[in-house]
């Protein structure tokens, strides 16, 4: 068999690379050990950079008919069971009024809530409607990186029967025990496997529990509940409020225990805090919670992407909108290799501009299970036993100086968690320096806002093309859906009609269709609200350079000097960026 590019694995990054390459035109052939796509619901907040890039490929109503919506996500609520003590809610995902407005600002996409078991048939569906080949039951055994492609041994596990496939291109996205990133030899950082997890898939009708605080999490504080797993015991909705996942921590080291029937029940009616329920088990599993990324995530030919490379807790909730991230970075970079329209290269970039959100992503979530312990030092405990705990939650609620200032502590304990539930700057703050971006001379503007909870919008080389209301015939239109579509744009206003002249003319000089858009009074595009003006950060007749995947990639400020200057200037940035300088 041959393949332009071969994809080992069919989770958020394998299903998205699919996806994105076939989108493009790029022969793909996925391959999965598995027999069915994601039968357990695992990674599920969608964050608004996902969603930015599945709206690109043409998938956000469809994602949006079959998953939780963002007003169902609302608050993250603190308690000893959900019919028990509730020490606190934290608005979450900007639900809260106060954060709403951030949000809406920086995307014209929601978040949602949207379990692997929805999102992997969508994209995997969309991905075989638009040529891509995929074969279950098809594991891989190992590759040889060769000068002018990759042979790839793979196994029918049906029959026995092994084979070899022939591609251009390697995609290693087969987890957290990826065999590609194995047999690479990629180098990682990090303790590894630092806690152990059970995760009870149930359902059950819980929403006299909870409809009056719809949430996607509920942490419980149970004796015992900190020491291994994600600090706390969580009952996590996956269906409002009929389907559940109990997660509880375990110790690595000894190793899970037997989850009969009965050690099953009784976690649940533990944190729910009631027997008075059915339930009907669908699933249980352990799982370690990691610390492990690769600090180099690509050799040659072979790329690896999402879990294979960067391995960590599901706090946050960075796993799956990360893998779609790095499929939607690595995707058009390889599409247009194999086309011809840039020189190999362009690959180096992936690796420089992805690792360093693989060891950022690792680190913030493993930091937001040490911030849940605020929590239980709030309560000026060392552990949870139950004495102890039933004591200091009877202080909690008491008069006088000592109970206030637990009171305090815990507020502010609760509050801080919005550096895991509305993080939205790590979402949106992720900043590229490569050989696929050209700096302009000026330095990266400076956060005026704290850079993890807060989104900054810039124009910025190496930044995401800012999003904003404009309007094409009196209809708004965001300015995300005015690029790409695997496209290169020249984004530009009155003046800059030489920049979208050149672009046509190296359009066809480097065999690429370049959108040309210009924003302004009378253009094809207007600015009524003025907030383009705010954001752009370049005179009228200036122009911006907008990759494939909604980045920047160059920018000059100010008009051309003339045709042959705009000329000069956008033939050297665009052949800069995919390679192709004299």
């Amino acid at each position: 068999m041959t393949t332009d590019v071969l994809i080992v694995g069919s989770g958020p990054a394998g299903a998205s690379a699919a996806l994105f390459l076939a989108t493009y035109g790029t022969q793909a052939l996925l391959v999965t050990k598995y027999g069915r796509l994601s039968d357990t619901p695992r990674a599920h907040i969608t964050n608004q950079r996902t969603m930015e890039a599945l709206r690109d490929a043409g998938l956000e109503e469809r994602l949006m008919r079959e998953a939780t919506p963002w007003e169902s996500m609302g608050n993250t609520t603190f308690c000893t069971s959900l019919a028990g003590e509730e020490l606190g809610r934290i608005p979450s995902w900007g639900t809260d009024t106060v954060r709403h407005a951030d949000y809406e600002l920086q995307s014209p996409c929601t978040m949602l809530d949207a379990p692997q078991t929805i999102t992997e048939p969508i994209l995997v569906q969309a991905a075989q409607e638009r040529g891509a080949r995929v074969r279950f039951d098809t594991e891989y055994v190992s590759h040889v990186l060769e000068d002018d492609g990759v042979t790839t041994t793979v196994r029918d596990r049906l029959t026995g029967t092994e084979y070899t496939i022939r591609s251009k291109y390697l995609i290693g996205a087969d987890g957290a025990r990826s065999k590609v990133a194995a047999d690479l030899d990629l180098p990682f950082e990090g303790p590894g496997a630092v806690a152990g997890a059970l995760s009870i898939i149930f359902e059950a009708d819980l929403s006299r529990f909870v409809a009056h605080r719809p949430s996607v999490l509920y942490w419980m504080l149970q004796p015992g509940a900190e020491k291994e797993g994600v600090g706390l015991g969580v009952l996590r909705m996956i269906k409002p409020w009929t389907e559940w996942m109990l997660m509880w921590g375990y110790e690595v080291a000894a190793g899970p225990p037997e989850l009969t029937d009965e050690v099953v029940r009784e976690l649940a009616v533990q944190l729910v805090g009631s027997d008075d329920f059915e339930m009907r088990v669908k699933s249980r599993s352990p799982w370690t919670v990691n610390h492990h990324f690769a600090t180099t995530i690509a050799r040659g030919r072979v790329f690896c992407a999402g879990d294979a490379v960067h391995r960590h807790p599901p706090t946050n909730g960075l796993g799956s909108n990360t893998s779609i991230q790095d499929a939607y970075n690595l995707a058009w970079k390889l599409a247009h290799v194999v086309a011809g329209t840039a020189a190999p290269s362009l690959l180096d970039s992936y690796d420089a501009e992805r690792a360093p959100i693989a060891r950022q992503i690792v680190e913030r979530a493993n930091q937001s299970i040490a911030d849940t312990g605020k929590i239980i030092s709030a309560l000026d405990l060392e552990h949870t036993e139950a004495e102890a705990l039933e004591r200091q939650l009877a202080l909690w609620k008491s008069p006088g100086p000592e109970g206030e200032k637990i009171r305090a502590a815990v507020r502010e304990a609760i509050a801080y968690k919005a550096y895991e539930f509305d993080a939205h700057g790590v979402e949106h703050n992720q900043r590229y320096a490569s050989s696929a971006v050209v700096p302009d001379g000026t330095p990266m503007p400076e956060y005026r806002r704290d850079p993890e909870l807060y989104a900054q919008p810039t124009t910025w080389p190496g930044a995401k093309l800012p999003h904003t209301w404009v309007t094409a015939d009196g209809h708004r239109v965001s300015t995300l859906d005015l690029v790409g579509r695997g496209r290169f744009s020249v984004v530009t206003g009155i003046g800059g009609a030489a920049w979208l002249d050149a672009a046509r003319a190296l359009g066809e000089e480097f065999g690429l269709d370049i959108t040309g858009v210009s924003i302004g009074p009378g253009e094809q595009f207007e600015d009524p609200y003025g907030t383009w003006a705010d954001l752009r950060e370049i005179e009228d007749g200036g122009v911006l350079l907008v990759r494939p995947d909604l980045y920047v990639a160059a920018r000059h400020l100010s008009s051309p000097s003339s045709p042959a200057d705009a000329h000069g200037w956008l033939r050297d940035a665009l052949g800069a960026v995919l390679g192709r300088t004299a």
